[in-house]
């Protein structure tokens, strides 16, 4: 895995800021999982952290559902599962995930040892963060199709703070589209990846901003106005 992944930075909090989710829908099931669904609250919580000798531990408080949900697909019982692994292990809980969208929850909750896997600790925040996720999703799927089409998106990107333009949703949907013509909807594993995506690249921005109005600031008080060039910004903030 290479150290950017289309220029995203690995960070550790990738959950929406989102209201509190509704009941989880039991379409977004497979028929033949194995594995028990996920929790609908990060409060049901059974306080069992002991694992096998020798096997990595789970984050105290870590529900007994995502605790079994990794070990069934951990075969080589190394602590660490790869992306078809995890692929196994999401589609069971969630919905059935592509490898486009594993392979960024590999590199955005990846192990700094094991760049390519996550462990026990990244999957339960994985688990987590998807479960939030899952909730905007439910959220917004008025019509309970089990996909999210434009107006949806937008709507549910607005409601957890995100006032993206249609032109950048335009271009963001056509990564989705199969060359019809026809509307893009997404399925959940695409709607977390195109949230993510949004997510981190308006941190970045802002993270700029910051930094360059810290920069603007430090120049003023350190060098006499008079002798201060006009500096002129031109930032376009996001609207409707």
């Amino acid at each position: 895995m290479s150290s950017s992944y289309g220029g995203y930075r690995p960070q550790s909090q990738y959950a929406p800021s989102a209201p509190q989710q509704p009941p989880y829908s039991s379409y977004y099931q497979t028929s033949t999982s194995n594995v028990p669904p996920p929790s609908n609250s990060p409060s049901n919580y059974s306080y069992s952290n002991v694992s096998p000798s020798g096997y990595p531990s789970f984050p105290p408080g870590t529900p007994q559902d995502v605790i079994t949900s990794f070990q069934m697909v951990d075969r080589d019982r190394s602590g660490f599962i790869d992306e078809h692994e995890l692929q196994q292990a999401l589609s069971s809980g969630f919905h059935r995930f592509n490898l486009r969208t594993i392979r960024l929850l590999i590199f955005l909750f990846k192990n700094p040892q094991q760049p390519l896997a996550v462990g026990p600790k990244e999957f339960a925040a994985l688990w987590s963060c998807l479960g939030q996720w899952r909730g905007i999703f439910e959220r917004y799927d008025k019509d309970r199709s089990g996909k999210i089409d434009p107006l949806e998106l937008r709507d549910a990107l607005y409601g957890i703070g995100y006032a993206v333009p249609g032109s950048v949703l335009q271009l963001l949907l056509s990564k989705y589209g199969d060359g019809s013509g026809r509307r893009v909807e997404l399925c959940f594993d695409n709607f977390v990846e195109c949230g993510m995506i949004i997510k981190v690249k308006l941190k970045e921005i802002l993270t700029l901003l910051t930094c360059l109005l810290f920069l603007y600031f430090f120049i003023s008080v350190s060098v006499s106005v008079s002798s201060l060039p006009l500096i002129q910004t031109n930032f376009h903030i996001f609207h409707c």
